[in-house]
């Protein structure tokens, strides 16, 4: 295979992704902008005001925000496993989905952060944080975790774009602005795609897939133990450790499906993003599922064999007032993808997406109902028995800056992809050179 003119190729190919955006992608872009606007509006009243124009209270002191934090931390945790899977196997399929999958990882943990800043209601002493941290609280390792995973993650996707960064660099004929050619040769680091070169960036890539897998699963648990290491009841569980790692899978498996939907159908990719891979996908949701359940099944289980009284008036508070909410997210949330997924007859590109899709809102509820129904039924309740003082509401303020935050990760997310191809350059090609050789290896044989 010429190696040269198979890059000119993908690039032209390409070409159109970076060069010319999509009309419908301008609007997107102005859409999701004027979303994010709103959210920052909402936060300049929040900042003035403070959390009294939120449904956050004495009882309630967490709300929207803090299952946000959850879910995007979640999300980040389970694109880093999932990439340094795909590198460190170095799956064959992997050229078509990893870029997306490290996308997502590097945006989740930039975007999930900034939630639980908003929870904080004097944003002025947040260096406190920094100055005087206590060893003994989970919450200073979470901040340790998610700052070691930031920059790891961070690392780790700039290696796997080197390669791209120099295959645009040295096209010529690429219609874009000057300065993004400059970034293109500065980004590029001087990479040259030798065989020497070629071989160690292959080596630290792998030592960085490894490292990010090890970190998610410490960032994660230590946001666990936030919630299991107390003793409010429904959170001093043994389980929470492992049911976030695979609750926040759970979640990542959906949201890549979901992507890989909306990017192949936008982007007319369907001859690299195939139906085989959310086959795949669809298979690993449909064990991750059955490990949700699993494990969502014995907390309760738990909780209600023990006839602890405050973990009775916290069943009583989800059978009661969040009984519909219950059912959304721990029997439609899981049996629906269990269904679609387990008949091989229906399990289409359409039909996994819309699993993928129930399983997202599925896990964000369950997340809710982990959070809010608990510090609702606390072990020393409140002396004020207004309602707003016993019971959550989240007001227009959190939606909006919830709304904010997600399309802030859609928008820097369609802005990435006007830097550099969504699909591999470098990856595609080596994985075209592989299948090469095993076919010459066949035929010499």
């Amino acid at each position: 295979m010429n190696t040269n003119k198979r890059k000119r190729e993908l690039v032209t190919e390409f070409s159109p992704m970076i060069e010319k955006p999509h009309p419908m992608l301008k609007l997107w872009i102005l859409v999701l902008s004027v979303i994010i606007a709103i959210g920052l509006y909402a936060f300049y009243l929040q900042f003035t005001q403070g959390h009294q124009i939120t449904g956050m209270r004495d009882n309630v002191v967490w709300g929207v925000y803090i299952i946000n934090f959850i879910f995007f931390v979640g999300l980040s945790y389970s694109g880093a496993f999932i990439s340094g899977i795909l590198h460190f196997f170095n799956t064959p399929w992997k050229s078509s989905v990893t870029r997306i999958v490290e996308i997502i990882t590097v945006l989740s943990i930039i975007v999930g952060p900034i939630f639980i800043l908003l929870c904080i209601g004097r944003l002025d002493r947040l260096y406190y944080l920094f100055m005087y941290p206590r060893i003994q609280s989970p919450i200073t390792w979470d901040i340790i975790a998610i700052i070691t995973d930031l920059v790891g993650c961070f690392i780790y996707l700039f290696l796997t774009f080197v390669p791209d960064f120099a295959i645009l660099r040295d096209t010529p004929d690429l219609k874009v602005p000057n300065w993004r050619k400059k970034l293109y040769r500065f980004l590029a680091i001087n990479y040259r795609d030798t065989d020497s070169q070629r071989q160690r960036l292959h080596k630290i890539t792998r030592i960085m897939s490894k490292m990010v897998i090890a970190m998610a699963i410490v960032a994660y648990t230590v946001l666990a133990w936030i919630f299991s290491l107390t003793l409010q009841p429904g959170w001093n569980s043994t389980i929470f450790a492992p049911d976030f790692i695979f609750s926040g899978l759970y979640s990542g498996v959906g949201v890549i499906i979901i992507i890989m939907f909306l990017i192949r159908k936008y982007f007319k990719l369907e001859k690299y993003i195939v139906q085989s891979h959310f086959v795949m996908a669809g298979i690993v949701l449909l064990v991750l599922s059955l490990l949700f359940g699993y494990f969502t099944f014995s907390d309760y289980f738990a909780k209600w064999f023990s006839h602890k009284p405050a973990d009775i008036n916290l069943l009583n508070t989800l059978f009661g007032r969040y009984f519909w909410q219950f059912i959304l997210a721990n029997y439609i949330g899981v049996l629906v993808p269990l269904f679609i997924l387990s008949i091989k007859k229906i399990r289409t590109i359409k039909s996994i997406t819309f699993a993928a899709v129930v399983a997202v809102l599925g896990l964000w509820l369950n997340r809710y109902l982990i959070v809010v129904p608990t510090l609702e039924t606390p072990y020393v309740p409140i002396q004020d028995t207004r309602p707003e003082y016993l019971h959550y509401t989240a007001t227009w303020i959190e939606w909006a800056l919830s709304f904010a935050g997600v399309a802030a990760f859609i928008l820097f997310f369609l802005l990435i992809m006007r830097l550099v191809p969504i699909i591999s350059i470098s990856e595609t090609i080596q994985h075209e050179r592989g299948q090469n050789s095993k076919q010459d290896e066949s035929y010499n044989y």
